[in-house]
């Protein structure tokens, strides 16, 4: 922290009881200066000598009494009134960054000003803020702190403030590797300073400065300050959207109360309220700032319960949407503001779910895309599945409407809900809750439910659920037994293509060998001239014989399975070949070859 002395003479002060302070000197005092509560006993030579405003009121006074002036509502009170009757004396005074606030308001009000005596106070206070205070960060944070209830006594102190801001937005843009002065960021001692021990450390320090090591000084500063200092970070550009986010989170968590009920108090609400509303205003302001999904879903959380503004709620509203795919259940549990009887704020989702469709046409238009809503199919299954578990949390409130329940659910668009098992436990939850539901809100609360998009578990509980309608138990088990019908037919029908080709294939390789050792065994018989009546039997006899036992077995296989298909292809195809059945063509051409061969027998004999 820097300082600067003033004056060189020592302090001659002394307190006479708890209200009054005057200077021991060998001369009587003259003048007494009445500031608040406290009398000071001094002399007015010094004082007139560097301060105007005493001229003026010292001439006014009467003068056959001690002149006694009251001096109302001073800036910074006794004490810094003090610091300027001391410089008047010459006597030792400290600036520091605690009291140079103070000191320069009380000297502007005294208008102790180069005009009455050159080198005066206000021009030291000004040299020590530019050489000192303004090139410290620590100091220019201070002194901001220092600055909030002096700020109507002085012109000139808003400068002064603007010029703290300016410093101090400046300095969070530099690079941290360069960074040399303090900061009061509390990062936990590094392992490899733990493991080494401090006889074996290196003299000369080096320590690693993270990006964020001025968001935990900012965040001391009183809201107004703050946002200041954040819209002056914001306007250079120079730092990143996620720090900026960093900074709102951390503020918010620095100055909201962990409590509940002091929260929502009216003592603290309306300071919560305008720390809250100006956390959002600089969010929103700026669609650099990257904050995370469940800050975004806490800041609208509190913001439903201390009643923020309609319009910031939904301009904050439309942010978070964006976000929306990264939510759980948890973040979505927003406790509903009167007068909604509903424990949870189901409103407050229907709207985030439309304004997540709001925002993904909107984006679409921007990409010049016709205006036609394309949205990835991957996000909208998160909401889907985020919204059916949000359902199953909400369906117990007995307040819940089931128009509301239904609504809700019908935002979601069908292609996301491949699966309806989270639905259907929804639903379950809601019926089991609601029991005097009528037959018509039964059956709308179940005609959310696709029969087709159920898993064989949620099947098997559905028809054991005495909260479902019988018309809808009878048909979730008509659809699955239809599923496990068509699952079987293609499963039969794969199975007898497979054995169809692979019996095909082997059943024209019998007959393709069948046919060359009957082309053999006429070329023997053309060469030999005759043969044998014992070894022409045998030989054409044995071939007319093997090619109906083979062939017959092996297509009389493949007819019935292809007539247990049962599918129309199949019934058809037997109805134009009913008269060519496989087995009859190979029967046809089996008694050819034996007459043929008869004749041939006959000739020969």
């Amino acid at each position: 922290m820097k300082f600067m002395k003033l004056g060189s003479r020592p302090d001659a002060f002394q307190s006479a009881g708890s209200y009054t302070r005057l200077v021991s000197s060998e001369l009587l005092t003259d003048v007494i200066i009445t500031v608040g509560e406290v009398k000071f006993h001094l002399h007015k030579f010094p004082l007139l000598s560097k301060s105007h405003k005493l001229r003026k009121l010292v001439s006014k006074s009467n003068y056959e009494i001690p002149d006694e002036i009251q001096l109302v509502e001073f800036p910074g009170g006794p004490k810094a009134f003090e610091i300027c009757a001391k410089f008047c004396y010459g006597m030792v005074v400290t600036l520091n960054p605690y009291n140079v606030v103070a000191a320069l308001c009380a000297a502007e009000y005294l208008e102790m000003t180069e005009d009455i005596d050159r080198g005066n106070l206000i021009f030291k206070i000004d040299v020590f803020l530019n050489s000192c205070i303004l090139q410290s960060w620590k100091d220019s944070i201070i002194v901001l702190q220092t600055t909030k209830t002096l700020l109507p006594w002085s012109e000139s102190l808003k400068i002064v403030v603007a010029r703290c801001i300016d410093s101090t937005a400046s300095k969070t843009s530099v690079d941290p590797s360069t960074i040399t002065w303090s900061y009061t960021y509390n990062r936990k001692m590094a392992v490899s300073d733990k493991m080494v021990p401090s006889v074996m450390k290196f003299p000369q320090k080096i320590e690693f400065v993270p990006r964020d090591w001025w968001v935990e000084d900012i965040c001391e500063l009183d809201v107004d300050f703050f946002k200041q200092v954040m819209v002056m970070i914001k306007s250079k550009g120079r730092v990143e959207g996620v720090l900026i986010g960093e900074a709102l989170r951390t503020y918010m968590a620095r100055w909201l109360p962990d409590s509940l009920d002091t929260l929502v108090s009216q003592d603290h609400v309306l300071k919560n309220k305008s720390l809250v509303e100006t956390i959002i205003c600089l969010l929103l302001s700026d669609k650099g700032i990257s904050c995370s999904c469940s800050f975004l879903f806490k800041l609208l959380n509190v913001a439903s319960l201390i009643g923020s503004d309609d319009l910031v709620v939904v301009d904050l509203v439309r942010r978070v949407a964006f976000k929306l795919d990264e939510a759980n259940v948890s973040d979505l549990l927003i406790p509903a503001r009167s007068p909604q009887p509903t424990t949870y704020d189901i409103d407050l989702v229907q709207h985030l779910v439309e304004q997540f469709m709001t925002n993904g046409k909107q984006i679409s238009k921007n990409n010049k895309n016709d205006g036609d809503f394309v949205l990835e199919h991957g996000s909208w299954l998160t909401v889907a599945k985020l919204i059916d578990g949000y359902l199953a949390e909400v369906a117990c409130d007995p307040n819940l409407q089931v128009l509301n329940f239904i609504k809700l659910s019908r935002s979601i668009p069908e292609s996301a809900r491949p699966i309806h098992d989270a639905l259907y436990a929804a639903i379950n939850i809601y019926l089991k809750e609601h029991l005097s539901l009528s037959k018509a809100e039964k059956k709308n609360l179940c005609g959310l439910m696709d029969a087709k998009k159920l898993t064989p578990n949620a099947v098997m509980d559905a028809a054991q659920n005495n909260q479902l309608p019988l018309r809808v138990i009878i048909q979730i088990l008509f659809f699955d037994q239809a599923r496990a019908a068509a699952g079987t037919n293609i499963q039969s029908q794969q199975k007898t293509e497979g054995n169809w080709t692979k019996l095909t294939m082997g059943s024209c390789r019998s007959l393709r060998e069948q046919k060359d050792g009957l082309t053999v065994k006429e070329e023997d018989y053309t060469k030999n001239g005759n043969l044998k009546r014992k070894g022409s039997k045998n030989t054409i006899g044995s071939a007319g014989h093997l090619l109906p036992s083979r062939s017959r077995s092996i297509f009389d296989k493949v007819w019935i399975m292809g007539k247990g298909i049962g599918n129309s292809n199949v019934k058809s195809l037997e109805t134009s070949a009913s008269s060519q059945s496989p087995i009859s063509m190979i029967q046809g051409e089996t008694k050819s070859y034996g007459l043929s061969s008869r004749h041939r027998r006959y000739s020969v004999s």
